[in-house]
């Protein structure tokens, strides 16, 4: 079995920021230590293809509006 990396795209960032843009989230079936915060999409391609993982990136949710009411 393959292992898995599974990452998101970060929340706040902004057009044109130059800074990584990814979190890597979980890892399963692989041992592996990450020591960054965020990462780019290339570095995180290259470790799953130098393991032999599959990278699978999370969706957000979409926003929900809900009332409350008391």
């Amino acid at each position: 079995m393959a292992g898995k990396i599974f990452y998101r795209e970060r929340q706040k960032i902004k057009d044109g920021e130059k800074k990584p843009r990814f979190n890597l989230v979980a890892v399963a079936g692989v041992d592996l230590r990450i020591f960054a915060k965020h990462m780019r999409k290339s570095e995180l391609e290259e470790i799953a293809r130098e393991l032999g993982a599959d990278l699978i990136e999370l969706k957000r949710g979409e926003k929900q509006d809900e009332e409350i009411e008391v």
